[in-house]
């Protein structure tokens, strides 16, 4: 079974919602309605809604029976506003909390917070920023958690692999990376992944000793300490994490032989360049960026996105919910 027969097979029963703010774009709205046909995952679309069937005229999409949310018309808003400027703590006086909240990835993020929707996907049309930023300053990261991170699930045939970070932190330190690791391998293990965690570098097991070598090394003693659990290992150049053969000349002692499946990059550049490389190279489909660290699922799509990512994207956020 692939992986998104086991992430339908483990949803069939759980009732989830899922809210796509974007609901004029046409990808989004195929996607809504193609979840709405299996009855798995429950789509709620936001804006106006004769925008919304508008554009689905114009797409030549039945919405049917899809539920469509006008956040100005709404009759919770007000609570909904009460409710967002409580969480902000009087960062927000009420009047900034109406403006807010008329844009649609606020209000979705406020649904989910209120536990009016499991998940929230967004960014066809929203920079990532615009999908991120509403998700911190209102779900927040989990405890323990200093920063959100950005995964993608990366799969060729029957291979599934983990990259992160490749959408979020710049430059993590030695302990945002160890809370990375710990985030990316419980991911994989929501979605059936058995997490062998491999922390990256230009380095193999000090075969270099730099500023960047050993932050990395560094962030393997936190994650170790703090998931003892895990199987963990670096820092590892990627062949010696992934290719038997050269792990066996490089890193012998180690409990990682060729087989990681969750890659942990120690920056925003490498992990992005190294996904995009093994996507359009490697032959890899990339689903992602699946935030990691927050308290409920906000997740991201490219602007590049197709139908089929938002439909995916949205399974594997409700997945998250579970």
């Amino acid at each position: 079974m692939d992986l998104f027969n086991k992430v339908k097979a483990n949803l069939q029963g759980h009732d989830k919602t899922i809210v796509l703010p974007e609901g004029t774009d046409a990808r989004v709205l195929h996607a809504a309605v193609r979840l709405a046909e299996e009855g798995i995952v429950k789509p709620i679309l936001l804006g106006n809604e004769e925008d919304v069937r508008d554009a689905a005229v114009e797409a030549s999409i039945d919405l049917k029976d899809i539920e469509i949310i006008n956040p100005l018309k709404v009759t919770y808003f007000d609570e909904l506003v009460e409710s967002f400027v409580e969480r902000r703590a009087g960062r927000n006086t009420v009047e900034q909390a109406r403006e807010l909240l008329k844009n649609v990835n606020y209000f979705g993020t406020m649904l989910v917070y209120t536990g009016r929707a499991d998940g929230l996907v967004s960014g066809a049309i929203h920079s990532t920023a615009d999908t991120v930023r509403p998700a911190l300053q209102i779900i927040r990261t989990k405890p323990g958690v200093s920063k959100t991170s950005g995964a993608f699930i990366m799969m060729k045939g029957e291979e599934k692999l983990v990259f992160a970070d490749c959408a979020i932190t710049v430059a993590p330190t030695s302990q945002e990376l160890a809370e990375i690791a710990i985030e990316s391998a419980k991911t994989a293990q929501s979605f059936g992944i058995d997490p062998r965690v491999a922390m990256l570098s230009f380095s193999t097991k000090g075969s270099a000793v730099t500023e960047e070598t050993t932050k990395v090394a560094d962030a393997v003693k936190i994650a170790k300490e703090l998931a003892p659990e895990l199987t963990l290992d670096g820092e590892f150049q990627f062949d010696a994490a992934y290719v038997p053969e050269v792990a066996k000349t490089k890193a012998p002692e180690s409990e990682i032989q060729g087989d990681a499946n969750v890659f942990v990059f120690p920056s925003l550049e490498a992990g992005n360049i190294g996904y995009k490389l093994t996507e359009r190279l490697g032959g890899y489909e990339a689903i992602g960026p699946i935030l990691q660290g927050l308290n409920m699922p906000v997740n991201d799509l490219s602007r590049g996105c197709s139908a089929d990512d938002v439909y995916k994207l949205s399974l594997m956020t409700a997945a998250q919910s579970l």
